[in-house]
């Protein structure tokens, strides 16, 4: 049983095919999943969908991509929404330096509303975060909430201060990848207490789908190489990861995933 804790079901191609992308991904084994707003729109979409479905949670947010164009009223809104009662997380939230879509100063404001939201309600923070770490982690630093590095791209001694403070990292398909670096020996060090998986579907297809869509159905490829770089079991990461979202996003095994 799986737990896929960031995906984007409010993406065009899989919102066309919902119902067929949610039935492989059931069938696969992924028993939960966390589809992530990244504007007030797709917030909404993730809501919707979260509603219609009692395995699907959403987090809601705006990208930091978008910090530049959004003005008071969208951040008003997700402070609306936030307080859905499928609303498990916030966010994706965070700093990315690797584009020019919004300055510093702009993302690093957008990235203090949500801390300060998350702490408000007490729900843990989804950290989109590239070549930002060290800012990020500065940031973080100043407030006390619980985070989660989505898909986390740092160095294993980023991930050894992250784990530090008792953050949580979870690891996407490019693990996966054969030209993977830093990544295995992140996933092989990142105690088992700390550790999510999750597909950040459409994107980051790990292989053999690499460069096509990726979609939930896929998270089993992405345990089975973590858990090799591992060496434990697979159903072993699967229940631990599984209980770590749980426990994070404070839900409880529904009652026909405990059967």
């Amino acid at each position: 049983m799986f737990f896929d804790t960031h995906l984007h079901l409010d993406d065009e191609g899989l919102r066309s095919d919902l119902e067929g992308v949610l039935t492989r991904a059931r069938e696969a084994g992924v028993a939960y999943l966390l589809t992530v707003g990244t504007d007030v729109e797709s917030s909404q979409v993730a809501i919707a969908i979260a509603s219609s479905f009692p395995y699907v949670y959403a987090a809601v947010g705006i990208h930091p991509h978008e910090a530049g164009s959004v003005g008071e009223e969208a951040m008003m809104e997700i402070r609306n929404l936030a307080r859905h009662p499928k609303v498990v997380a916030i966010g994706e939230t965070g700093l990315d330096y690797s584009r020019d879509n919004a300055s510093r100063l702009q993302q690093e404001a957008l990235f203090h509303q949500h801390i300060q939201l998350a702490r408000e309600l007490a729900l843990p923070v989804v950290v989109h975060c590239r070549e930002a770490h060290g800012n990020a982690l500065q940031i973080l630093d100043r407030e006390d909430v619980q985070v989660i590095w989505h898909c986390f791209s740092g160095s294993p001694e980023f991930a050894r201060e992250c784990i530090r403070r008792g953050h949580f990292l979870s690891i996407a398909g490019p693990v996966t990848f054969r030209n993977a670096r830093r990544l295995p020996e992140v996933a092989r060090a990142i105690p088992l207490e700390h550790l999510l998986l999750e597909t950040d579907s459409p994107y980051l297809a790990p292989e053999p789908y690499r460069g096509h869509r990726n979609e939930p159905a896929y998270l089993p490829l992405i345990a089975s190489r973590v858990a090799e770089l591992r060496r434990m079991p697979m159903d072993d990461l699967a229940q631990a990861t599984t209980e770590n979202a749980l426990r994070m996003f404070h839900l409880r095994p529904s009652m026909e995933d405990e059967r």
